[in-house]
């Protein structure tokens, strides 16, 4: 990525570019010292610190021919903050690490920043420290920390037999946009938008956490593949409704058929839309929908009863 006319990240020099990143942020609450020093100090009201890490790798995770560096800090910061949201948390506070080409505009540098902010600011957290170096493409490696505000952890190990399991936010939306994306099939804005940024429904992992969630993940996998961890970590059997999962397919449909691929496939492994899912004992809050229901028996996740045979989602290394 070059832009004839703008300072580079050789030219400007690490700590000047630093410096632009930072200066004008307001940090929140609960941040006593921020960017600027060795180590960010903030405050843990709780007394417990939920922390979790992910990286995007440009030609991996993200492409510049698709995304603006917006989009790319946006996602980065989502993505971390649905883990945080998926232990019952809210974010408090990210460090970002952040590899370039030295020929990278520092201007694509700062929109990447103002991205994450853009994401980071309505939470209610603040980018509180990070690194920069050189790397032959881009690396975007995000440490969020959470705050559990007096609630227990929410784990995928807690599961039991006669439970429902819910979601909240929306599923097969991003993996409808990829394929979009991937196959040159124009329109379909706001699916192939839905790619680039995710839409965490922030707020709701708290909530869930509040009227007894007994186990609950984000789906960045894959629905299948995330709630197969949660029937592995609880020893029990998941066994989703497809009718319950009818306004994700119709949402979907139109796209995967122009795509030429299975609608439902979309929303039971098409991955990064970043919703949460949970089970819970009786009733769920506002805004969560029950797709499926708990029983013992082998670790598993059926689809109306059945073993799905379809793609089970993500894989890291293929």
């Amino acid at each position: 990525m070059t832009n004839s006319g703008e300072p580079t990240l050789r030219q400007l020099g690490e700590f000047p570019v630093i410096d632009r990143l930072v200066s004008d942020r307001r940090q929140p609450a609960g941040v006593s010292v921020g960017p600027g020093d060795d180590a960010a100090v903030l405050s843990t009201p709780d007394g417990r610190v939920v922390v979790t890490t992910d990286m995007l790798v440009e030609g991996r995770h993200f492409r510049l021919d698709w995304s603006a560096p917006q989009d790319v800090g946006r996602k980065a910061i989502a993505q971390n903050a649905a883990d945080v949201e998926s232990m019952g948390a809210r974010c408090s506070a990210f460090v970002v690490g952040f590899g370039a080409p030295p020929d990278t505009p520092v201007s694509s540098v700062q929109e990447l920043a103002d991205g994450m902010w853009q994401e980071a600011g309505p939470l209610g957290a603040g980018i509180v420290g990070g690194d920069l170096v050189a790397s032959p493409q881009w690396v975007v490696s995000v440490t969020a920390l959470g705050d559990l505000g007096g609630r227990a952890p929410v784990l995928r190990s807690g599961a039991r037999a006669g439970s429902v399991v819910a979601v909240a936010g929306e599923l097969g939306r991003s993996g409808a946009g990829y394929l979009l994306w991937n196959k040159g099939i124009g329109g379909f804005e706001e699916l192939r938008g839905w790619h680039l940024v995710p839409r965490p429904p922030y707020g709701q992992g708290s909530a869930a956490a509040e009227v007894g969630a007994q186990a609950m993940t984000d789906v960045s996998d894959g629905l299948l593949a995330d709630l197969g961890h949660i029937a592995e970590g609880s020893g029990v059997t998941i066994d989703l409704m497809t009718d319950a999962l009818a306004p994700d397919v119709d949402a979907v449909a139109a796209a995967a058929a122009a795509a030429g691929v299975d609608p439902l496939d979309l929303v039971l492994s098409g991955g990064e839309d970043h919703a949460l899912v949970a089970c819970f004992p009786g009733a769920v809050p506002a805004g969560w929908r029950v797709i499926g229901t708990v029983a013992d028996g082998a670790p598993e996740v059926l689809v109306g009863g059945r073993p799905w045979a379809g793609s089970a989602g993500w894989q890291s290394f293929d």
